[in-house]
């Protein structure tokens, strides 16, 4: 698996890296989540991205880690759900990586992301300033910021993060002439997240409530001609190789599912008529539609 630098933090990050949300879920057995977690190391794989609020997520990578720590790149996202805390305070930051710090069984995390922390809140400062000192304490080595909208603008614009996330894929492309390409000139890295959207091929009829509803919508909008590519391959290869782009997030428990990730943007870039036709796409049918959260 290739890496590329993740903006201008120093880091070297695979192209593919395993978004560990379902790593977290309650019914994920822990001899499964090691068998991923190795599997992806051994594929190249060397981003893992996890978050306070992922469930158990945060402990079982520890636990799979243990002797390969220094093989990977650990991202997480703080800044809520401490108890006894406010969300969006200084201490729940500081304690949200105290907390990610020991469940991940190490002593720095090498990005923390503001998991979409509000507009108003960024501006005040206090949660900026948070994260910031826990940087400068050495527990964390890039500040980032995880998020959409208005919020994500002022990120990449402030001087305060290193990298930012986002959702980039064949139904979510209107952050590329924005806020991914301004990072890419600030030397901010770039995470895509959803780079499958979902997934939402999987339903024959709406996904009413899933998280695949919105994009099953678009999906249907752009009548997309794949000119013969598997709809994963097609997503996966348009969204790694989107210019700016470090690393595409892939969310899965399946150890098939992250080769075939692997496989497909390995392959390389689509053809350049076939990355033409989808952004036309979605300046045809996408107008209005704007970054999933």
């Amino acid at each position: 698996m290739r890496q590329r630098l993740l903006g201008c933090t120093g880091l070297a990050v695979s192209a593919v890296a395993l978004g560990a949300g379902h790593v977290g879920a309650p019914d994920q057995a822990e001899a499964d989540v090691e068998r991923l977690v190795h599997r992806a190391l051994d594929l190249g794989v060397n981003l893992l991205d996890t978050a306070r609020s992922y469930g158990a997520s945060e402990e079982r990578l520890g636990r799979a880690l243990a002797g390969r720590r220094d093989a990977v790149v650990i991202s997480t996202k703080v800044g809520y759900g401490v108890p006894g805390h406010a969300d969006w305070t200084g201490p729940a930051v500081t304690l949200g990586v105290e907390d990610a710090l020991r469940r991940l069984r190490t002593d720095r995390l090498d990005v923390v992301h503001l998991h979409s922390c509000p507009l108003e809140t960024l501006r005040r400062g206090e949660v900026v300033a948070a994260l910031e000192a826990t940087v400068r304490a050495g527990k964390a080595r890039v500040a980032a910021y995880s998020g959409e909208g208005d919020a994500l603008e002022w990120a990449v614009r402030s001087g305060a993060f290193g990298s930012v996330q986002l959702s980039v894929n064949v139904c979510d492309q209107r952050a590329l002439e924005g806020p991914v390409r301004e990072a890419r000139l600030r030397g901010l890295g770039v995470l895509a997240k959803r780079p499958l959207a979902n997934a939402p091929w999987r339903f024959r009829e709406r996904p009413t409530g899933h998280y695949a509803e919105v994009y099953w919508d678009r999906l249907r909008a752009l009548r997309l001609d794949p000119r013969g590519l598997p709809l994963p391959e097609l997503f996966a290869r348009f969204a790694a190789h989107a210019p700016g782009v470090a690393s595409i997030l892939l969310g899965t428990a399946s150890p098939a599912h992250l080769e075939e990730a692997v496989r497909a943007v390995e392959a390389g870039p689509l053809p350049p008529e076939l990355t033409a036709a989808l952004r036309d796409a979605f300046l045809r049918a996408g107008e209005g539609w704007i970054g999933q959260v």
